[in-house]
Parts: structure tokens; sequence; C-alpha cells
């Protein structure tokens, strides 16, 4: 990697650390200035934790929520998540009075999809879209549109960073944002700089990690 890794710790809880690589890196929507590791807040129970905590605090006076849709291997934060809203009272209008926690499935062609198992789980309920991070928000219109083409009703959207405040007229729950990351940018492949310049990639990255080149 080309840059040296900083951390930034958040305002909401000072033991919530997002750790950032500056370089030149590509993703399937974009190529972006800076690689976010969220690895151990994905896998780490206690950061988890912690991390749900914060975004819980968005929902826990008046928004209803049924089902919690993980994007970007979030499951361990949403069942965090999910934990801390039944603890508040957060109404449910599930049967068993609890919240669904389901991983979000995409097709081969990027469009998200429920399985037959899944589908009772969306149809009818309060949705809240949990995302690591926001950049275009290409990938969450994708899965907006999803969610409400199997019968779901958009609650929330929740991510641990965000580059814009709204996707599809919804404002964006998230503990970092583009304030925190002044310098962070995000460019069409065909109009970004360090292309331009002819600067190598440093590596190819998604929700999994990142693969150097």
């Amino acid at each position: 990697m080309r840059g040296e890794q900083k951390k930034i710790y958040s305002k909401y809880d000072e033991k919530i650390v997002l750790k950032v690589i500056p370089g030149h890196f590509a993703t399937s929507q974009s190529h972006i200035t800076h690689y976010l590791d969220m690895t151990t807040m994905k896998t780490r129970c206690s950061e988890a934790a912690r991390v749900a905590k914060a975004l819980a605090v968005k929902y826990e006076i008046s928004t209803p929520v049924d089902t919690i849709v993980c994007l970007d291997g979030l499951e361990v934060i949403g069942a965090f998540l999910a934990e801390n809203l039944a603890k508040a009272g957060v109404l449910s209008m599930n049967a068993h009075k609890t919240i669904y926690v389901v991983p979000a499935e995409f097709n081969s062609g990027g469009q998200m999809l429920f399985r037959d198992n899944l589908k009772p789980m969306i149809k009818g309920k309060n949705v809240v879209v949990l995302i690591g991070s926001i950049t275009t928000g290409a990938t969450l219109h994708k899965a907006i549109e999803s969610i409400v083409y199997y019968g779901g009703d958009i609650s929330g959207i929740s991510a641990v960073f965000s580059a814009v405040s709204k996707v599809a007229g919804m404002e964006i729950n998230s503990i970092y944002s583009k304030n925190d990351i002044p310098d962070y940018e995000s460019y069409k492949a065909g109009k970004c700089p360090a292309c331009q310049r002819k600067e190598r990639i440093d590596a190819m990255v998604n929700s999994y990690g990142y693969s150097q080149l």
C-alpha cells in the first residue's frame, strides 16, 4: 500500500476506530482515494457492539423496526443492533416480537434478491438497511429498489461511513461522514485524476477486503 494507515476515532465513542489508508483503489462502481478498513468492526464482538449501540440511538424513540437487512458482511453488527433496539423497546410488528437480521444476496447482474424462505421477513415489514460504506449510493439504490419490490417499507438507512447525507431522499444515519475524511473522493474510472496521471492502482477493494495489485 502506498499511504500510511491512520486511525479515526468516532465522536460517538472513542473506542470505535476506523482504519483509513490513502491511495488509489478501484471498486466495482468507482475509483476511490482511501480504503476504509472495517475488518475488526465486522468481526470483533466488542467493536461490533459499540458500533451497533451508536447506530441504535437514531431509532430508539419512534422508529418501528421489524427487519435489518445487512450488506457488506455486517451481520454481527446487525445482530447487536437488533438486540439494542429490542432492549430499548423499539416497536416490532413481528408475531414473535423480535427483529429479523437478514443477509443481503446479489445476483450476477448486481440486483439484490431474497429467497423464498426470507421473503416473509421483508414483505409488509419495516426494514432498516445496514451498510458498511456509501460512496456513490449506487449499491444502496439497488437495495432499496429490491426491498420495495419484495413489499418492504424502508424505516431507515444506517452506515458506518457515508460520503453523502441522503440517498433516494432518505437521510443516512452514519457514524462517520466526509467531514471525518475531508480528502476522501470518488471518481468514475474514466475521470479518475490518479488514472489520468498514470498512477498504478494499489488494490481492488470490495466489502470483503482488498487485493493488492
